[in-house]
């Protein structure tokens, strides 16, 4: 055999999985390296066999993959019934540690190229740019300069990290994967000898070794205080030096030789906001105590790593008085600093006699310092306070010409803090507006609470202490789920004013409404122009300048009505909205649930954004990132600048006219289609979800019960005990349930019947072409359903002993891929873009090898007697193949 064969997928060492597409050269050397060493590793194992199992499977696969006929399947489908229980679960391992690998590899090799061209996009860019300083200068030209240049100061991109449970990976696998990325780096980095190739090879192979026999699943369910850990990893690892690079790297663009010389010419855009902690939303573990808790871990990530900053700065500040003289207003504040610090007043002196500036940033950092050990007397009372020395500091240095210094890391150190404060992230608050219902009531009634109420009001209290500790900045956005009524959101003042008690001082709120059903989103300009009426909500748009805050629901919407008429919803939710906040003068800023699959709103943000209702952006886009999400695009520096710099830039230019007219010329040009297409969409949606016995047939043909178990997160996967509806249902486990059926159903269901019904391919070939909303959707869904198999797909649902939804759904899947691929133009969707055709060949045999065992689990499972208990050997196969599949697909939910 040769040394291309030795894993389960080391054809992919020549071509995409042996099913064509080539490989870039450099990435098919890290694939044959990566996949070579764990065949080494598979044979070591010292479990017989093991390796001739997983080739056996994987040579099957590829057979089945280029052979529609149905032999080589049916073969494939025998090798898998073949094997022990103990073989099956070594060989689901084998496959989830091949993906690791080659998700690895290929997120390695994206950084080498953004290494290499830090604009380098793999997506086309309809619009011409896709980086901030570019969409600058298409703006300006449109709008002219003076205004292009207020929008960009005034942008403002706003990720908010949740905590729902979509992250599949184990953190020690993640952080296998990213010592296996270290080595990975240094071989590149290293001349080539044998010596050191011998080395890295080894530690290569001990690291491969150890995720093997890392078991993929997690035991115990994450704490929220876990999981908040788990956020701070990221803003450790990568944002808290990676933001500042972003603002460089735009200053560099748009300033030239002047940046780093001249004051910048932009303002810190990106501002962190945070669930992970706070959304109590269906979430018991989630408490006050919680909550206090995860922003003083924030608290103390964000203040240590200034300090830290502040004197790595300070040490750089060798500048002598002689040619460096500190300004009056310096001298001043170091007279008040040295009052205060006696004993580190002396220090610095002793350290840099004759260098001011350098000892003006130790005292600043004993400051800091001080404020994380919440020594009072030498502590902040804010970020403010901070930014006054540092920007006092740079003044000085310029007044002395010396602006590299002024410009150069000092003004790093104050982008920092501008972004970060010292809270890191602002702490946003969630709860269901039933909660809220039902402790108002009882605190009307009079009388002993429950714990529930008592929780609630306990909550407003904690607000209000945090923003006493941390100012009104760090926490105060209190969202309240499922909005139906005005009535919902003034219950959040009411119960405010009853956990303070009368003559109180009650927490500073911005109550901001989340429309996510389909009602709701058609009721949403109604409620609000009830609730800006409401006094207290009135007197804070007083105080904020008209500043609002919208929350639109895609995953709710989705499993409401189907994705299409999802979709159309909140556009037409988008449109109104923002027309009823000109109307009155309003500064709107519409908050995206986006997760991370298609039917959860995924996909590229910078062209979603790009597809909205004209004024629905206008400069500020804020969005949740949650799970495999927030790794995906901020765990890697290289690829968090270059997320931010593609959304950022997608937020400026959305307000170019040509893009706002684009969008409502096609809207209108369009309308009659999107009619059409809603309400056949809804009606084919409603045909599948309503009739009877739909929700315990998903449960059967899917493995959603399963998912329930998986050890993702703090939060239960359902608001109830039932299976009989779906309305208790999470959309979370809705489409992680069905991406792992490898149907994708919440993702595409309902379009094939609306194209049908439009009928006109030309008109829809029109509507492709000029129409963003509508080829944004046309390109989901065709990613969906090019994650999807038809094969696979049917096993899964014959599972439910219920051919007609069975036909129903391999009918409209069938339909929905002809009607895609005449659309785009292929033969066959996604052949309008190969790039994700690759990736997708790359892996589709061997998840299809995973979702095979994961069949055999399910079937095992679903013939044990009700009310038995269930083999855990069989379920741990089963959630073992969750796993790998999540990790092939690389989305969950």
């Amino acid at each position: 055999m040769s040394e291309e064969n030795v894993t389960p997928a080391a054809t992919l060492g020549g071509r995409a999985a042996g099913v064509g597409g080539e490989l870039p050269e450099q990435l098919r050397g890290d694939v044959r390296l990566l996949t070579s060493l764990l065949g080494r590793v598979l044979r070591e194992s010292g479990s017989s066999g093991l390796y001739e199992d997983v080739e056996r499977l994987r040579q099957a696969m590829i057979a089945a993959y280029s052979d529609e006929t149905a032999g080589a399947f049916e073969q494939a489908e025998a090798i898998v019934e073949s094997f022990t229980i103990e073989r099956a679960d070594e060989i689901a391992r084998a496959f989830t540690v091949y993906f690791h690998l080659v998700n690895l590899a290929e997120e390695f090799h994206r950084v080498r190229l953004l290494n290499a061209n830090p604009t380098e996009n793999t997506d086309s860019d309809l619009y011409g740019t896709d980086t901030v300083a570019g969409a600058y200068s298409r703006l300006a030209e449109e709008i002219g300069e003076h205004r292009a240049h207020n929008r960009l100061t005034s942008m403002r991109f706003h990720p908010v990290f949740t905590a729902h449970p979509t992250e599949a990976r184990r953190r020690a696998v993640s952080n296998s994967i990213r010592r296996i990325n270290e080595y990975m780096a240094e071989r590149e980095a290293t001349p080539k000898n044998p010596t050191s190739e011998h080395r890295l090879e080894r530690r290569l192979l001990e690291e491969i070794d150890t995720l093997w026999r890392t078991t993929p699943v997690r035991e115990h369910q994450p704490t929220p205080e876990d999981e908040v850990r788990s956020i701070m990893a990221v803003f450790d690892e990568t944002l808290y030096t990676t933001v500042p690079k972003v603002y460089r790297r735009i200053c560099d663009a748009l300033q030239g030789d002047e940046s780093g010389l001249t004051p910048p010419a932009i303002r810190p855009f990106l501002r962190l906001g945070t669930w992970v902690g706070g959304d109590r939303d269906g979430n018991p573990f989630v408490t006050a105590s919680v909550t206090k808790k995860a922003l003083a871990i924030s608290s103390d990530h964000i203040l240590r790593g200034l300090e830290q900053s502040t004197r790595r700065v300070a040490r750089t500040l060798t500048l002598s008085s002689e040619t460096t003289p500190s300004s009056p207003e310096l001298k001043s504040r170091w007279r008040q600093l040295t009052t205060a610090d006696e004993e580190g007043s002396a220090a610095a002196v002793t350290k840099a006699p004759e260098e001011p500036h350098k000892r003006v940033l130790m005292l600043v950092a004993r400051k800091i310092e001080a404020t994380r050990a919440r020594n009072a007397d030498l502590a902040y009372e804010g970020p403010e306070e901070l930014l006054g020395d540092l920007r006092l500091t740079q003044d000085s240095l310029a007044q002395a010409c010396a602006n590299r210094q002024a410009y150069g890391d000092l003004q790093q150190l104050i982008w920092q803090v501008e972004t970060f404060g010292f809270h890191l992230a602002e702490l946003e608050v969630r709860q269901h507006s039933t909660v809220h219902r039902r402790a108002l009531a009882e605190c009307e009634a009079g009388g002993e609470l429950s714990e529930e109420t008592e929780e609630v009001l306990e909550v407003f209290r904690t607000i209000a202490q945090l923003q006493k500790r941390y100012g009104p900045q760090a926490a105060g956005r209190y969202i309240i789920s499922f909005t139906q009524s005005a009535d919902d959101l003034a219950n959040v003042y009411k119960l405010a004013h009853y956990a303070v008690g009368p003559g109180g001082t009650g927490p500073v709120l911005d109550v901001i409404p989340l429309f996510e059903t389909f009602a709701d989103l058609q009721a949403s300009t109604r409620i609000l122009t009830e609730f800006v009426t409401y006094p207290e909500f009135a007197a804070r748009l007083r105080e904020t300048g008209g500043q609002i805050e919208v929350m639109l629901g895609y995953s709710d919407s989705s499993k409401d009505v189907g994705p299409v008429a999802a979709n159309l919803a909140l556009y037409a939710a988008q449109a109104n909205i923002a027309q009823w906040a000109r109307e009155r003068g309003l500064k709107l800023t519409l908050f995206h649930g986006r997760g991370g699959a298609l039917g959860r709103g995924g996909g590229p943000a910078n062209t979603a954004i790009l597809a909205q209702p004209p004024h629905s952006v206008d400069g500020r886009f804020k969005l949740t990132e949650q799970g495999e999400v927030i790794f995906a695009r901020y765990g890697e520096p290289a690829i968090a600048m270059r997320h931010i710099d593609q959304v950022a830039a997608a937020t400026l230019l959305a307000a170019a006219p040509s893009i706002e007219q684009r969008n409502l010329r096609a809207a209108q040009r369009f309308a009659p289609i999107a009619k059409t297409m809603d309400e056949s969409s809804r009606r084919r949606f409603s045909q599948l979800v309503d009739a009877e016995g739909f929700a315990p047939w998903f449960a059967t043909v899917t493995p959603m019960e399963e998912i329930g178990l998986l050890a993702l997160g703090s939060r239960p996967a359902r608001r109830g005990l039932s299976v009989e509806s779906l309305e208790d249902l999470r959309a979370i486990p809705w489409v992680f349930a069905w991406s792992q059926a490898r149907i994708n159903l919440a993702g595409w269901f309902g379009l094939g019947s609306a194209l049908e019904e439009v009928g006109d391919l030309e008109l829809l070939r029109e509507a492709y072409a000029q129409w963003p909303l509508f080829t944004t959707l046309v390109d989901n869904v065709g990613m969906s359903l090019a994650k999807a198999d038809t094969r696979i797909a049917r096993r899964y649902l014959e599972l439910g002993d219920r051919p007609d939804f069975t036909e129903m759904v391999m009918d409209e899947m069938a339909l929905t891929r002809r009607w895609i691929a005449d659309i785009t133009g292929g033969g066959r969707i996604i052949d309008n873009r190969p790039v994700l055709q690759q990736a997708v060949k790359m892996r589709s045999p061997y998840v299809d090898a995973l979702s095979l065992l994961q069949l055999r689990a399910l079937r095992v499972l679903r013939s044990e007697p009700q009310g038995q208990p269930v083999s855990p050997e069989w379920q741990h196969l089963l959630l073992l193949s969750v796993s790998g599949v999540s990790a092939g697909l690389k989305n969950t939910g």
